[in-house]
């Protein structure tokens, strides 16, 4: 049985695991303010919250509910656009409806929205209305968040929605009003929010509520045939039909695989470590200057915030971003069988398109790699139809470790070129002793071409991702801050 908290409502269902949250909340719950839209995680329409206790404090995302499992949520705090309203009002004078939520109906007058729904409602920035409550969802989770409160990060959270009638400005406008608001709090952001309505005041009282839970994780038979979901951004993307009735072992809640730290020589991360926890990390924004630049190219903030490191390397994608930015890390993977590990180098587990060496019955239990040094570069690149929230044509990443002028350790991978994230052994090979110059560039880019075999396809022709390659690889030397002699000449 699956407990947890629906806005403001106990629940407990024995459905199965495997459904989605999106149709429990809908079909369910007949709360029909979660939109739904592409079910792919890419439109924002089904955003929802997704309360969490971490000791002796609530933190909240936003999340996609199509892509989220009902078994990813127990024992937590899940918050619609119904859950957020601070009103309780008598039955319409038109309609004489009772919305289904407990003590939160829907609004009627101006008077009772929030403050981030006056905001979109007072700038124009809601038309058909259809995308409108992942908006306000997104920003509601700002507000929760640990982010600071300035217009890039408001409108950074709602990266992951899409609008396709009212004009970005507008929205954008909505966001900067919620930034300057929470750039009056002081102290704690359940405090602020409840105080200045952003929330109801329901939510003070969620964390004890939560304690009394059955926070135990879930499995459906766990044999040796259990599909392994973490965030199930993928999985439910792929075979959304087929994951309600699987038999599932859910592992995004096991604390023994969240985090990361510095283990001996190595940075360890666990296997279900998220996106966003990638993102949040004190040590590796410390030792990749750059990362928040990077990681942001990484799908969108609601999938981010539960899409795990594990997962996408096991999706085995020709492009998958993380695959091609771990790959030029040396990184090994710690494979565990029921009690029996073995490592695994990342540049040989993808075996084929889609092929990988894991068996079924094995999980990746841990991503170890050692950590850039304070002499070295590394970049990641990547060009896709639009700049967020979307897949890549083609992506690369690079690590180089230059001293006077002469590059001593070299790795370079590219992404959208082969059946697989694909580590160009023989052009990094080539760079480590040449000196940083033109011809060596063009030398290297000479041994790449041949390395690479891509195809045409709905992202672009081969002879696009060539070129494409091409322009990624010499990016990485325009964006290094180190003193490469040729970047002035080309």
């Amino acid at each position: 049985m699956i407990q947890f908290i629906l806005n403001n409502k106990d629940i407990k269902t024995e459905l199965p695991t495997g459904t989605t949250l999106l149709d429990f909340i809908r079909y369910q719950q007949h709360l029909m303010g979660t939109k739904i839209g592409c079910r792919e995680g890419d439109c924002g329409a089904c955003t929802i919250l997704i309360g969490t206790l971490n000791g002796e404090k609530m933190d909240y995302l936003s999340a996609t509910s199509c892509l989220t499992p009902l078994g990813n949520i127990q024992g937590k705090h899940v918050v619609t656009v119904e859950g957020i309203n601070r009103e309780k009002l008598v039955a319409s004078p038109i309609t004489h409806h009772l919305s289904p939520i407990d003590d939160y109906p829907l609004p009627i007058t101006h008077d009772a929205l929030t403050p981030v729904q006056k905001a979109m409602s007072d700038e124009n920035a809601t038309q058909c209305g259809f995308c409108t409550v992942g908006f306000v969802m997104s920003l509601t989770g700002f507000c929760m968040s640990h982010e600071k409160p300035t217009q890039q990060n408001a409108i950074a959270a709602i990266d992951g929605n899409i609008c396709r009638c009212t004009g970005y400005k507008s929205i954008e406008r909505a966001a900067q009003r919620i930034a300057e608001l929470m750039q009056q709090n002081e102290g704690d952001n359940m405090g602020f929010c409840i105080e200045n309505k952003v929330l109801p005041p329901y939510f003070s009282d969620i964390k004890n509520r939560l304690t009394t839970f059955n926070n135990d994780i879930l499995s459906i038979k766990q044999n040796g045939h259990a599909n392994f979901v973490g965030g199930g951004t993928d999985l439910y993307v792929q075979k959304h039909d087929d994951m309600t009735d699987a038999d599932i072992h859910f592992v995004l809640n096991h604390s023994i695989l969240r985090g990361g730290k510095i283990v001996d020589e190595y940075y360890e991360i666990d296997a279900t470590t998220t996106v966003t926890d990638l993102k949040n990390s004190a040590i590796l924004n410390a030792h990749f200057p750059n990362l928040q630049q990077h990681l942001k190219l990484i799908s969108s903030t609601p999938i981010r915030n539960i899409a795990t490191i594990a997962g996408n390397l096991v999706n085995a994608s020709p492009i998958g971003d993380l695959s091609v930015f771990l790959l030029i890390l040396d990184t090994i993977l710690i494979l565990n069988d029921n009690g029996k590990r073995r490592e695994v180098a990342l540049k040989d587990f993808f075996k084929g398109y889609k092929i990988i060496d894991k068996t079924p019955t094995e999980m990746i239990e841990k991503i170890k790699f050692k950590l850039p040094s304070k002499d070295t570069f590394f970049n990641f690149e990547k060009v896709c139809k639009r700049t967020y929230l979307d897949i890549a044509s083609v992506n690369c990443a690079i690590y180089l470790k230059i001293k006077d002028n002469c590059i001593e350790k070299a790795a370079v991978a590219v992404g959208g070129v082969a059946p697989i994230p694909l580590f160009l052994k023989e052009t990094s090979a080539f760079l480590i002793g040449q000196t940083a110059d033109v011809e060596t560039a063009i030398a290297a880019n000479n041994i790449l071409q041949k390395e690479i075999a891509p195809i045409s396809d709905v992202r672009g022709s081969a002879e696009y991702k060539r070129l494409l390659t091409r322009q990624l690889f010499l990016a990485h030397f325009i964006n290094s801050n180190k003193p490469i002699r040729f970047l002035k000449t080309l």
